[in-house]
């Protein structure tokens, strides 16, 4: 499979480590079970990546022209703090005090499945977020008019 289902809670310890859940873990591809990269996302979560997916958008970002102050300053954000990590012997990522800072990250934290990435949030923004964000009826709504051209 080519992407990421599932959303489970997960505890960071006093280094910033979370025990990558095993369904995720069963949802990578087989070369590319180690390494990921953790960065800013939107919404005040973070993007977790794998190599595999992060290259390519890397690529793509990367091309883009650096005289146009829109980019220069899109690029700061989300590359900036961008960092790789790897899974250690007890299956955990860390991730970095400035991006927990940046996410506003306590202990309890919600791995969220975004198809290619995965976004870590704190508990209590996801929950936020998840049900103050949209009504029943505009998901509805937004549904039918983003999945229209969708059979």
């Amino acid at each position: 499979m080519a992407g990421f289902l599932g959303e489970y809670d997960c505890t960071l310890d006093p280094k910033g480590r979370f025990l990558l859940p095993a369904k995720f873990k069963e949802q990578l591809q087989e070369n590319e079970n180690s390494q990921f990269v953790v960065n800013r996302g939107m919404d005040t979560c973070l993007g977790l990546y794998t190599i595999r997916e992060w290259q390519p958008l890397f690529d793509r970002i990367n091309k883009l022209n650096d005289f146009d102050t829109k980019i220069r300053r899109f690029k700061r954000f989300f590359l900036n703090g961008a960092t790789m990590t790897e899974l250690d012997s007890a299956g955990r990522l860390l991730v970095p005090q400035t991006l927990r800072e940046y996410a506003g990250l306590g202990k309890d934290i919600t791995l969220v499945s975004m198809g290619n990435r995965l976004e870590i949030w704190d508990v209590s923004k996801y929950k936020k977020e998840l049900f103050e964000s949209m009504t029943q009826d505009e998901f509805r709504d937004a549904a039918g008019d983003i999945m229209k051209d969708i059979s």
